[in-house]
Order: structure tokens, then C-alpha cells, then sequence
């Protein structure tokens, strides 16, 4: 045991120290963190100068007090001079362009058509804006032609909602709509970390047993070492590491996004309800308070811990297959990308199984996926958040733990052989037969 401790704690300080390690684990924050600062000023960024746009108004749907309100950038002029005139001065008015809306001959027409006058096509923010404006507009004006009262046509367009309740009333399960949308978010994320996870600490431990192997430093570690302890060291000693990157990530992330938010004053982008009259201005602010509850309200202390023995779980079967390919590797590297394709096509298939977990956490596939060893580790973190039955997730567990025991046995048989086999390129019969050697 002592020597296990050992081969755990040389595998873990190694790479902790090295200068990879610390630049990985401080600039993936960073520049999660620089995307969110690109994306935000994307988003917020209002163009180089104010595009001045002149409103030939000859329907009569704007007026002074009602005119087109600027929107960023956009500063729209009503004018009452001839549009010709217009369009012959713009350079000297310094007009981006003129918008010339005619007047209405039919007010039961289903389309109507202004015409934009510029040097240029309008760009999408332009041509949205006018559009947005005039139709809004347009629609008041209609109403108040033909005598409507717009609170009966506001009442005609009902937003049908579902709201989920318990069919026995002695159930206290907590239900509600936002349920299976803030599921599904957090069944994703968990989803996409244990699958990011599997393949960067899996290839990290055959790296690892590639690079001792290739050095011929394992040859003298295996005279002090058995072959087995080694292999468990270097799972164990990477484990951690990965642990300890997760775990900085998971502090660094938010405190550095909201740090950022704070210094350059970011704010979340705000919803013009007013431009959609299917929305109740304060049923926004309602939804968020309500998806906010629903998340305080999850079984967190049963969706970590799950989350944290399925990471284990899956982490230590599939970084020891990637250890026993690591060993049967000879010194041409590429040899590794034949045999490591049977390990990556069940991690691959889990993958995209997991999105139909997220969508149909019930369904049949989702749930024998879950169950499945080589599935387990990425489909059932996904489910966690819907509250699946729990004989599904202990026997999901009990199951991925003796998969994960007897791969690890496995690729110990795979591991004592390979180590030490140079000069001849190993196929999978040759590692089948090593399972089977009695050396």
C-alpha cells in the first residue's frame, strides 16, 4: 500500500508542478471568461456612428408626439419637405438614408410595402428597426380605423401554458413547468463535463504510460513497482488531478464572469415586451423568480454526490482501457489511433444518447443507456435532474462499479505485458492473448 501511495502521490506532484498543468488550469478561466467579454461586447456593440435616418411620412402614422423612436445607433428625422428634395441633399444633410412611407390605399391588405432610398443596401439592425416600427404602428392605426378595441384583440391571441400537477394528491414530488426545460439544462452540462472528462483524463494517463514507456523509465519503476500497483498509481494520481483542475474551474469560472461583468458593466440584454403584445410585462420577471425556485429546489445533495461517483465511475473505466492501449503502444505513436477507436466509439455513442435522455428522460432508451456500464458514466448525469427512480440509479451504480473493477482487472493483465513489449506492433489478437497469459 505504502508503495501505491507512493506511485499516487510521485504521478500527482509530477503533474501539478509542471508548467502545462498551471498554464491550462489558469488560462481555460481566462478564456472562458475573455469569451464571455467578446460575446457581451458583440451583443452590446451599437456600430461606429449614429446612422441618421430622414421619415417621409405620407400615410400619417407618426407625428411629433408618436414619431420613430431612436433605437441605438439608429436616430430616426421625421421631415416634411418633398422627397426629392431629400434624396437630392442627403450628402450635405449628412442622411445615412430616406424612408418614404406612402400613404394607405387599402386597409385590408395583408402586406405593405415603404421604400428605403440610400447608397447602400440598409444592414439587418436598420432594416429591423424600421420594420419593427412601422409595423407596430401600422397595426394601431388599423385598430383605431375600423373601430377595435385592441384590449379584445390583445384577448382573442391566448398564451396557453402548461402547468404540470401531481395526479395523486399523497405525492409530494415537486412539479412545476420550468421543471423539465431547467432538467434539461443542468442534464446537459453534466452530460458534457463527464464526456470533456473522459476523453482529456483518459488520453492523460495513456500519454503518461506512452511517454514511461517510450523513456524505458517504467523498466526501472518495475523492478521496485508491480505492474499492477503502477497502473492503479497512475489512475488514482491522475484522478486527482483531474479532481483538483474541476474543482479550480468550478471557483474560477464564475468568480472571473462575474468579476468581468463587474468591471465592464455588462448587463443582460433587455426584452422589448412592448413590441410583443403576447407577453405580460410582468410575467418575465415572474418565469425568472419561478426557474430560480426550481433551481433551488433540486435534490442537490443527491445530484453531486451521484454526479461525483459517476465521474469516478467512468473515469476509472475508461482511463484504464486508455491505460492498456497506452502500454501495447510501441514507439510509433500513431499505432494509438486504431486501437484506441473501440474506446471511443462507445464514449461517442453515449454522447449523442444523452441529448435524447435529456429530451425523453423516461424513455426506453434513455433509461437501459443509463444502465448500461460503458453508457452510464455520461447518460445517467444527464438524467439526474428529472429524479429518476432510484432502484434505476443504484442499479446503474452497483453495475458501472463492478464494469469499472473488472476493466481495471482487465487492463491490469493488458498493462503488465505491454509495458514492458517493445519493437513489434500490437494488434488486438496480440492483446487478447496477453489477457489471457499466465506470465
Amino acid at each position: 500500500m505504502k508503495k501505491l501511495w507512493l506511485v499516487v502521490k510521485r504521478e500527482y506532484l509530477t503533474r501539478v508542478r509542471r508548467r502545462t498543468f498551471i498554464i491550462a488550469t489558469i488560462v481555460t478561466p481566462l478564456a472562458f471568461v475573455l469569451f464571455f467579454v467578446v460575446v457581451a461586447f458583440i451583443f452590446s456593440y451599437q456600430g461606429d456612428k449614429t446612422k441618421r435616418i430622414a421619415v417621409v411620412d405620407k400615410a400619417g402614422l407618426f407625428s411629433e408626439e408618436a414619431g420613430l423612436a431612436d433605437n441605438g445607433s439608429i436616430h430616426f428625422i421625421l421631415e416634411n419637405r418633398p422627397l426629392d428634395t431629400l434624396r437630392a441633399n442627403y450628402k450635405e444633410e449628412n442622411l445615412s438614408g430616406v424612408l418614404y412611407i406612402p400613404p394607405i390605399t387599402n386597409l385590408y391588405a395583408g402586406s405593405y410595402t415603404v421604400q428605403y432610398y440610400a447608397p447602400k443596401s440598409p444592414t439587418l439592425a436598420v432594416e429591423t428597426a424600421m420594420r419593427e416600427r412601422i409595423g407596430k404602428r401600422l397595426r394601431q392605426y388599423k385598430i383605431e380605423q375600423f373601430g377595435l378595441d385592441e384590449k379584445a384583440l390583445k384577448a382573442i391571441d391566448s398564451n396557453v401554458s402548461i402547468d404540470p400537477e401531481p395526479i395523486d394528491e399523497s405525492v409530494k414530488d415537486n412539479v412545476s413547468k420550468l421543471a423539465s426545460s431547467i432538467g434539461a439544462g443542468i442534464g446537459s452540462i453534466m452530460g458534457i463535463i463527464m464526456y470533456m472528462a473522459v476523453f482529456i483524463y483518459g488520453s492523460m494517463v495513456m500519454r503518461s504510460v506512452m511517454e514511461e514507456k517510450t523513456n524505458r523509465i517504467v523498466e526501472v519503476m518495475i523492478s521496485s513497482v508491480r505492474p499492477f500497483k503502477l497502473m492503479m498509481g497512475k489512475l488514482l494520481g491522475v484522478g486527482a488531478v483531474g479532481l483538483t483542475q474541476l474543482a479550480i474551474w468550478a471557483v474560477l469560472i464564475p468568480l472571473l464572469t462575474s468579476l468581468a461583468g463587474l468591471f465592464f458593466n455588462f448587463e443582460p440584454p433587455k426584452m422589448d415586451v412592448s413590441d410583443m403584445p403576447d407577453i405580460d410585462p410582468n410575467q418575465m420577471e415572474d418565469m425568472m423568480l419561478l426557474a430560480m425556485q426550481e433551481i433551488r429546489s433540486l435534490n442537490w445533495w443527491f445530484i453531486l454526490p451521484s454526479f461525483l461517483l459517476y465521474f469516478l465511475g467512468g473515469y476509472f473505466l475508461y482511463a484504464s482501457l486508455f491505460a492498456a492501449v497506452g502500454s501495447a503502444i510501441g514507439d510509433d505513436i500513431g499505432e494509438g489511433q486504431s486501437l484506441t477507436i473501440p474506446i471511443t466509439i462507445p464514449v461517442l455513442l453515449a454522447f449523442y444518447i444523452m441529448f435524447s435522455a435529456v429530451e425523453s428522460p423516461d424513455s426506453s432508451l434513455a433509461v437501459w443507456s443509463s444502465i448500461f456500464p460503458l453508457f452510464s458514466p455520461i447518460v445517467m448525469p444527464a438524467r439526474l435532474a428529472f429524479s429518476p427512480p432510484v432502484w434505476q440509479v443504484l442499479t446503474s451504480m452497483v453495475l458501472l462499479l463492478a464494469a469499472s473493477v473488472f476493466f481495471v482487472w482487465l487492463s491490469g493483465r493488458i498493462y503488465r505485458i505491454g509495458i514492458l513489449s517493445y519493437g513489434k506492433k500490437a494488434g488486438w489478437k496480440t492483446i487478447i492473448k496477453w489477457t489471457f497469459s499466465k506470465m
